[in-house]
Formats: structure tokens, sequence, C-alpha cells
């Protein structure tokens, strides 16, 4: 049995018994994907208080709706699912109310850990970050969202199909548009940052996309 067949045969597990009453298989489920709800939640929303409320939400839902969940999909699916949708939602609210957010909580986290005080690298670090962070907020809604589940989260074509409604290969042109896309925003300045100084979320998209990694000085 693979890690993903023992993942999603014990999500299962937890599913079932968490339906027949045991409250601690549900509270085991939130500990297994809280983080990753916030995190979707975090890249789509683009405010911490938004992500923060849109976990709670999510997990309070399921566990309402639990007894109506049919295992058709696997859990974290329907939970992803629900995220994306209630994320979708507030930034549309957001819009209408003619509100945006000033800073941005995925630009601050990822200086703070790779900057490590050091206040010339925090400057460089905070203009590469907020290109790239910029250039994937400018892809359309469906587009950046497929970028976050695959990219962000880790998710296969599949998954990310599942969650988002459409078939493998729309993911896939999907995900081929955003790179050419993003190493068109970037292009016009080489990223010289080495990939070990690259925080892990910023690191992965840039490798993804095949944006150049080009060493800089130490």
């Amino acid at each position: 049995m693979t890690n993903a067949e023992r993942e999603a045969a014990t999500a299962t597990a937890l599913v079932e018994a968490a339906k027949a009453g045991d409250s601690r298989a549900f509270e085991a489920l939130v500990r297994r994907y809280r983080k990753r709800i916030y995190a979707l939640a975090l890249h789509m929303t683009r405010s911490a208080s938004e992500a923060d409320d849109i976990t709670q939400e999510v997990f309070l839902k399921a566990y309402r709706a639990l007894p109506q969940f049919e295992g058709r999909s696997q859990f974290f699916t329907w939970v992803y699912r629900m995220t994306v949708n209630r994320s979708l939602n507030a930034r549309r609210d957001r819009a209408r109310r003619g509100e945006d957010t000033i800073d941005d909580p995925r630009l601050e986290l990822a200086v703070a850990v790779d900057a490590r005080g050091n206040p010339g690298r925090e400057a460089e670090l905070r203009q590469t970050y907020a290109r790239l962070l910029r250039a994937l907020d400018q892809l359309p809604i469906d587009m950046r969202t497929t970028v976050i589940l695959v990219s962000l989260q880790g998710m296969s074509h599949g998954e990310a199909g599942v969650i988002q409604k459409v078939s493998d290969g729309t993911i896939a042109w999907r995900m081929h548009e955003a790179r050419r896309r993003l190493h068109e925003a970037m292009a016009p300045e080489r990223v010289s940052r080495k990939r070990g100084e690259l925080s892990a979320d910023l690191a992965r998209v840039l490798t993804e996309y095949g944006l150049p990694l080009v060493p800089g000085k130490a």
C-alpha cells in the first residue's frame, strides 16, 4: 500500500468513526487537515483573519454535514472544495465593498523566514517576492486556484480537477498557461537567489514554472 493509499484509508476510517458519533475522530480529521486548509484560504484571500474565519467555518460546516457525506469523493477533496468556494465568495464580497488588503501576509511570512534579520536581504527579497505574488494574483481566478492547488498544495491534476469540477486536461492546460504567464512576468529580472534561500512555497512556485534560479552572491 502506498503512502497516499494509507492516507486515504486512515481518513476514511476517521470519517466513518466520526459519522458514528466519535467526536475524537473528527478532531483528528481537523488536526490532519487544518494547516493545509488555512494555507489554501490564505493564498486565495490574502487575508490572515479571513483565512482563519474560513478555516473554522469550513470545519464547522463539514461537521454538520457529515451525516450526508456519502464518501463518493475523499474527505480532503470535499473540505477543499468548500474552502475554495468560501474563499472565492470572500474575495468577491470584498471586491463589491471596494475593499482590499494592504499588507500581504504571504509576503510578510516569506520575507520573515528568508531574510533572517538581514535588512539588506529583506529589501531584496521583498521586491522579488512581491513581484512573484503579484504575477500569481494577476492570473485568472480559475487558473490561480489551479496553481494554488497543484503547486502550493501539492495536489495531482486529478485531485485538483475533482475540486474544481473540470477535467485533468483542463488542469494541465491551466498549468501550462500559468507557466508561460509567470515566466513572462518574471523574465525581465532574473531571480538572483539561491534555491535554499527561498521559502518553501515560493521556491516550489519558481521551480514548478521553470523560472530561472540564478545563484547570487552570498
